[in-house]
């Protein structure tokens, strides 16, 4: 059928295969007056496809398009659509529905809704069609306004894309925990959530430390702003830092493996954990005792807000950020690629898939 009755995406048909895609139509939500219609010109890939994909968090309805890192260009909005206008270049991040009525949405902590929707592999209510919500490795997505970010005009696409999760995932813990000048904050892990981290908290004026396993992102660590580089493998490596950092904001995809009382033995007084990767295998088992010695806690946080979306935006196109992002050519083999190689730990530090005007040419 063809837009706007059909969109197309690069699908995947089972957990089981996870790294095979297949290019096939699909039915989007039914088109009502606050949503918009993007046609979608890059798509950032996120630790999320994978997880989800290959069944690392769970079963997740099949055939399924990944993908929640989206920009493009808005090319329908509805009658009641008044922050976007065709024509305009936008981004649509993790979340792409919420109720807005409930006590977190009227306090700018939509991303907490009960009730809220994910940008892909959600069913939506009857009302709204009662299809599954279908993500960014696709020609086109249709997002509530409210979900649909305008992209300054500095900050190129590529660049954009994995914002809109990765970005928005690092910068809100850290603008909610304080962070500014006089902070001490560390940064577990160097990989796509973790640059991002580095690049914001720095921006933010604090003094940034990096903590990982991989001595060779040294470099990477403090072109991105950091002034030290904790090399976790080595023994003893915490015993140096004892109640150094007021805020750690763990990234990594391992925690699982940590020993966490040693990490949290860094923690100032009264310092926090705060968790933003999500690993497959649940947190290690700790004692009530491991928060004693220095008052610590530790929490954790789902993707940001709108107002802190525009916030990070703003933050990059006036200090001119630049996250470092490898860019691959979406198709059948572009999207098996790229899962592929978040999964081997080889992407530095962000795959965007691009060139979808040449996938699909008749939209």
């Amino acid at each position: 059928m063809g837009y706007p009755d059909t969109f197309e995406g690069f699908m995947v048909q089972s957990q089981k295969n996870w790294q095979e895609f297949k290019k096939q139509e699909f039915k989007p939500k039914k088109f009502q007056d606050r949503d918009i219609d993007i046609e979608i010109e890059c798509c950032g890939v996120c630790g999320s496809d994978l997880h989800t994909i290959n069944g690392g968090w769970g079963e997740a309805p099949m055939p399924l398009c990944v993908g929640h890192e989206v920009i493009g260009k808005a090319v329908k909005v509805g009658d009641q659509v008044t922050t976007v206008k065709i024509g305009d270049r936008v981004g649509v991040g993790a979340q792409i529905w919420s109720c807005l009525e409930c006590k977190p949405c009227k306090t700018d902590n939509e991303n907490y809704c009960p009730n809220k929707i994910d940008t892909y592999g959600a069913p939506y209510p009857e009302e709204m069609g009662g299809v599954i919500a279908q993500g960014g490795y696709a020609s086109h997505i249709r997002a509530h306004e409210y979900f649909t970010f305008k992209i300054p005009d500095n900050i190129p696409s590529h660049e954009a894309a994995p914002m809109m999760c990765a970005g928005l995932t690092t910068y809100s813990p850290l603008l909610r925990a304080g962070i500014g000048p006089g902070k001490k904050v560390a940064i577990v892990g160097v990989g796509g959530l973790g640059h991002y981290a580095i690049l914001w908290a720095s921006a933010m004026g604090a003094e940034v430390y990096a903590l990982s396993h991989s001595p060779s992102k040294e470099s990477d660590a403090k072109k991105l702003g950091a002034k030290g580089f904790i090399s976790t493998g080595d023994k003893d490596w915490a015993k140096p830092w004892a109640f150094t950092f007021d805020f750690m904001l763990n990234t990594a995809d391992a925690t699982h493996e940590f020993d966490l009382p040693t990490y949290m033995s860094t923690l100032s007084v009264n310092g926090e954990m705060h968790h933003v990767g999500l690993p497959d295998e649940p947190l290690p088992q700790i004692s009530a005792q491991t928060f004693a010695p220095n008052g610590c806690k530790m929490g954790g946080s789902h993707i940001g807000s709108r107002p802190e979306m525009f916030q990070m935006l703003k933050l990059a196109s006036e200090k001119g950020l630049k996250p470092i992002i490898e860019t691959i050519s979406i198709s059948e083999a572009g999207c098996k690629e790229a899962v592929t190689g978040v999964a081997d730990n080889r992407v530095r530090y962000r795959y965007t898939l691009v060139d979808f005007d040449q996938a699909f040419p008749n939209r």
